[in-house]
């Protein structure tokens, strides 16, 4: 099934469980289901061990032992302490006829699969000592029910050791910590199970969410289609402010004009500078100085940061943009002469710091990056765009997306640049700033080769062919 694009997180999940109409009985059978049939869809059958917690997730292990048993697969039980008297997960322990093994090391090691079904998504303590020993000493791969236990659904975070799976199954709608890291490298491959969960459950809960994640993909957002009566002034004019690194504004106005921008100048702060840009691709109109520049109000959008100094020549234009009432796209030295400061960027559409930059403007991330990039807009009124190989896309409202398809291979001086570029290359065509960042987080992602030796130049020949896969994907 395709996964649906909205995130949920445990306790959003618990409440959905919880309002719906179809008992938990009946969800925790359909659940062990997914996972027998998960596992008989990626491994053979083998001498497996399921671990079971006292808990609902436990339940779940009974019900996957039971069905992979009826398979015909050698299937062991170890309990993790009892499940509560008269609760769902008993009821599917009592209906576990066969072996029960104790809860060592031992038994794990000679397992050649083996199901994690310790923990729920949303741990209260870590898991301990002897529970990480038995799973670390699995003989095969390991199979996660729902997260890899000690992992937090909500942020994607460790609680104490976890080991990693191979793979994770989980049920009606991913949770953030599957997409943030280290939560994404820990879950290994994953597989999204319907398990019968009303939609009007989910609806209900969603509707109730003051703050809404989703996963970003086409869909979330739509790019703007141009019409056959388009010309190049409907399709925006986009300003880069140039300064002593030329190639990074060249690498964002080339951008903003893969993205879609009718009309792109590179804004020179000298002459020098201008000969620089006139040096680069003969489509981007080279023009100066960029303060004589927010005197023309057709030059509505701007991107501010890439090759400019962290100094109060950045932070004056800056000002002067924002005072204009542009549009602008904050990076790089714009966020850098702001450092300790954030409210001198309020008023803009978008920033895209990375971690560092972020710590400098707004204090340490600390170990929820969709908590962190949620206040951080909310203090600024701002969409503010956390990047990484996990970015967070975060606006003022509460709405954050989980990008999730950034290749290795954008670790590489420039892709900031070109993100920048393309994010003020959609704004210019109309697009909100909380879809036009999302919109340029996944295009930049798909547009970059994903083998080694890519560039950022690399990134921009790969632009068109995103822009296609995401008309296509919508």
């Amino acid at each position: 099934m395709a996964w649906p694009l909205e995130l949920l997180p445990p306790a959003a999940m618990a409440r959905a469980d919880a309002a719906s109409s179809v008992p938990v009985p009946v969800l925790m059978e359909a659940a062990g289901r997914a996972v027998a049939r998960a596992a008989m869809a990626r491994f053979r059958p083998c001498r497996t061990l399921v671990l079971a917690g006292p808990g609902n997730n436990g339940g779940d292990g009974y019900v996957a032992a039971r069905l992979l048993h009826q398979a015909g697969w050698p299937v062991a039980v170890a309990a993790m302490g009892a499940q509560k008297a008269g609760g769902p997960a008993a009821e599917a322990a009592a209906r576990w006829a066969g072996p029960v093994v104790p809860f060592t090391p031992e038994e794990a090691a000679r397992a050649g699969l083996v199901i994690d079904a310790l923990l729920g998504s949303a741990p209260s303590r870590p898991l301990s000592a002897e529970a990480v020993a038995v799973l670390r000493a699995a003989g095969g791969p390991v199979l996660a029910v729902d997260v890899p236990s000690g992992l937090d659904g909500a942020n994607g975070q460790a609680l104490g050791e976890v080991v990693p799976s191979a793979l994770t199954v989980t049920f009606a709608r991913l949770k953030p910590g599957h997409l943030l890291l280290p939560g994404r490298r820990l879950c290994g491959a994953l597989v999204l199970a319907d398990i019968g969960l009303p939609r009007a459950a989910l609806d209900g809960v969603l509707a109730e969410e003051d703050e809404r994640s989703f996963r970003n993909a086409p869909g979330l957002w739509r790019l703007p289609v141009p019409e056959i009566e388009s010309h190049k002034y409907r399709r925006g004019h986009v300003v880069v402010a140039g300064g002593t690194m030329p190639g990074a504004a060249r690498l964002a106005a080339a951008a903003a004009r893969r993205a879609g921008a009718g009309l792109v100048t590179l804004a020179a702060a000298s002459e020098e500078a201008a000969a620089a840009f006139r040096a680069g691709e003969p489509g981007a109109i080279v023009a100066g100085p960029p303060v004589a520049l927010l005197e023309d109000a057709r030059r509505g959008h701007w991107v501010i940061g890439p090759g400019l100094p962290p100094d109060e020549g950045t932070r004056a234009l800056l000002a002067g943009a924002l005072g204009a009432g542009r549009a602008v796209v904050a990076d790089a030295g714009a966020l850098g002469a702001c450092a300790g400061e954030p409210e001198a960027l309020r008023g803009a559409a978008i920033l895209t710091p990375h971690a560092g930059e972020f710590a400098r403007l707004f204090g340490e991330i600390g170990p929820d990056r969709l908590a962190a990039a949620r206040g951080a807009a909310r203090r600024i009124g701002a969409v503010v765009v956390l990047k990484g190989p996990d970015t967070v896309i975060a606006a003022p409202d509460g709405r954050a997306a989980i990008n999730h398809n950034a290749p290795p291979s954008l670790a590489t001086a420039g892709t900031g640049d070109v993100l920048a570029g393309i994010a003020g290359g959609l704004l210019a065509q109309g697009m909100e700033p909380f879809e036009a960042a999302c919109a340029a987080v996944w295009l930049q992602g798909e547009a970059a080769p994903k083998g080694p030796g890519t560039i950022a130049e690399d990134v921009l020949a790969g632009i068109p062919g995103a822009l296609a896969a995401a008309f296509k994907g919508i």
